[in-house]
């Protein structure tokens, strides 16, 4: 993780967070959680059908765990990485037939054309704008040809950052993204664009949603 400070600071930002939480209170606010996303869960389940069942799927940004494990429910072999170390302690907790690992999306520590899979759920929102491509070409190396990528992720043009949450300090850095701008640096990637969309808010949330679910090439 070194080169990048917001690295660092949203790793230890997000391990505090979790590690204070002790009734579940916190992490139903900062984390997915698939009861109140019934938007999210039935595009992962199109998802994971088109990834086939036993397939290896990567789970990045994975924080608790949650959508890992129902990836998991889905059929698929998933597995979950997350930059922030506490997270992982809670999800290897909760979930621990399920395996997790610290890391960063920008330097993934997995062998290129190694998982069938990869779901970036809430956490492309922490990378600076400027870092994406970088992202994307790891997200395209790992994945093997005819593999597949989905992303879920907040619209908007607004960019913020947190020093406060839960009485506690943190500094977390949100970038909400415009889907056409991550379609065309998919593209860019190398990436064939097969579902992209975006739903209203609800329950009480400030932003539209939005989705995108795109396939490295099989090989010629």
């Amino acid at each position: 993780m070194t080169g990048y400070a917001f690295l660092a600071e949203t790793a230890d930002s997000y391990s505090r967070l979790i590690a204070a939480d002790s009734g579940g209170d916190i992490v139903s606010v900062i984390c997915s959680d698939p009861e109140r996303q019934p938007w999210d869960v039935a595009l992962l389940g199109v998802f994971a059908r088109r990834i086939g069942g036993a397939r290896r799927v990567l789970d990045v940004g994975c924080g608790p765990g949650q959508m890992t494990a129902l990836l998991a429910g889905l059929g698929v072999d998933a597995f979950g990485i997350d930059l922030a170390p506490g997270m992982v302690e809670r999800a290897r907790r909760d979930h621990p037939e399920l395996r997790f690992e610290v890391g960063s999306m920008l330097d993934l520590d997995l062998p290129d054309a190694s998982v069938d899979g990869i779901l970036a759920c809430y956490s492309i929102i922490h990378v600076p704008h400027e870092l994406r491509p970088q992202v994307f070409a790891e997200f395209f190396r790992v994945l093997a040809p005819g593999g597949g990528l989905m992303l879920i992720f907040q619209v908007g043009d607004e960019v913020s950052r947190r020093t406060e949450a839960f009485g506690m300090p943190i500094a977390i850095d949100w970038y909400r993204q415009q889907p056409a701008d991550l379609a065309e640096l998919l593209r860019s990637a190398g990436f064939e664009l097969s579902f992209q969309g975006v739903r209203a808010p609800e329950n009480g949330e400030k932003t539209p949603h939005g989705y995108l679910i795109a396939v490295r090439p099989a090989a010629a």
